[in-house]
């Protein structure tokens, strides 16, 4: 219970950017890796805001959960709800781009002729976060990968203004989305420690252990 009288918030699953009334671009995020967090920090005794994109799966009880589709949507979640949490983790997997118009009926076969969509750049809503970082909060963000994973994930640290990131190859066996495991490094600005395939309850603790830590340092 060494979470108690904190309050986490987690963001899980994908998120949708709507082409048409009935398709849509996504990715293959299941949310497991952050319902693991959620649960977790529930039962370590924190109040939980589980942030969550369409997922197949159900939130623990006692969490409040906030269900957003889009990226904008997660813009404005995080915007109302961060400032109030301790721990804020970003686990979800956020579309970069979304179609720049949204037909309002189902678009239709052209007899063989090609199909453009043209995209746009979704907000950075990670950098929004770390932008607005009280000095007494913790910023975790994560890095799926698919190359050059630590460069990347480095990067992706200083963007984002964050304390840590897990970083993960997707590509690695036990480590891609939609399985029950992962494989970690985490990276701080003053190093990184990587951590071997184990359940992600396992490793979500490993990460509320360090954000606990960098959160009572301070």
């Amino acid at each position: 219970m060494n979470l108690k009288g904190k309050t986490v918030l987690v963001t899980a699953g994908p998120t949708r950017e709507r082409i048409d009334p009935v398709r849509y671009l996504s990715n293959f995020s299941s949310g497991k890796m952050g319902y693991a967090i959620a649960e977790r920090a529930l039962l370590r005794g924190a109040r939980v805001l589980l942030v969550t994109g369409p997922v197949a799966i159900a939130p623990p009880d006692g969490v409040q959960v906030i269900a957003i589709e889009s990226a904008l949507d997660l813009l404005d979640a995080m915007q109302a709800h961060a400032p109030q949490a301790d721990i804020v983790i970003q686990a979800a997997a956020v579309a970069d781009y979304r179609p720049a118009q949204v037909s309002g009926q189902k678009i239709k076969k052209k007899d063989g002729g090609a199909m453009t969509i043209e995209l746009v750049e979704n907000p950075d809503v990670a950098a929004a976060v770390g932008k607005n970082k009280r000095s007494d909060q913790v910023f975790v963000v994560f890095a799926a990968e698919t190359q050059n994973l630590l460069e990347n994930a480095a990067a992706k640290l200083r963007r984002k203004n964050a304390d840590f990131i897990v970083a993960n190859d997707v590509m690695k066996p036990g480590a891609g989305f939609g399985v029950d495991t992962n494989i970690a490094t985490i990276l701080t600005p003053e190093g990184q420690t990587e951590y071997p395939l184990m359940r992600k309850e396992a490793l979500a603790d490993v990460i509320l252990d360090r954000a606990l830590a960098l959160l009572e340092a301070r």
